[in-house]
């Protein structure tokens, strides 16, 4: 037998105020987006905003249904998005915030496994890491410069080939 560890890296700052003013501007429409979503049931909103290597940025939010799960993510609503209207066109980073009308979110939240496996694909789909900056309401923020940063073992394409 054999022990591994595994370690990973994010940096972290004390306010949103330390970003540079890009990423800034990015969390600012993660945060507006987080006020158009759509969640009755939980009273959780999440918001996110990819900025494309094109400059173009896209935004997304949580979409709840009655019929759990039918409902989607922030994450994956922006990812889906973008694979729709810029295909070819690689996310350099992504910023996710969360808040909620039942508790203050004063800490980063990570997105859950099935968004950071779609994120995973769209960074293997382009060969091009995708910055990930995580924020609550107020607070720290977190970024981490891969999704195999959050998602150190992630589902390949390649594992699904014979040898």
């Amino acid at each position: 037998m054999i022990k591994k560890e595994l370690k990973i890296a994010y940096t972290e700052y004390d306010s949103e105020k330390e970003l540079p003013e890009e990423q800034q501007e990015l969390l600012k429409k993660a945060r507006a987006a987080s006020d158009l979503a759509y969640a009755p049931y939980s009273n959780f909103y999440v918001g996110a905003a990819l900025l494309l290597e094109n400059g173009v940025v896209v935004t997304g939010n949580n979409q709840e249904n009655v019929a759990f799960p039918s409902g989607l993510c922030a994450e994956r609503v922006a990812i889906y998005a973008a694979g729709a209207q810029y295909p070819d066109v690689p996310i350099s980073v992504i910023a996710i915030t969360c808040k909620s009308k039942q508790f203050h979110v004063g800490e980063p939240l990570s997105p859950c496994g099935a968004c950071r496996q779609a994120m995973s694909e769209y960074e293997m789909r382009h060969n091009k890491n995708i910055r990930i900056i995580l924020a609550g309401e107020t607070g720290k923020i977190h970024i981490f410069d891969s999704i195999a940063d959050i998602l150190p073992f992630m589902f390949k394409s390649e594992q699904l080939k014979k040898k």
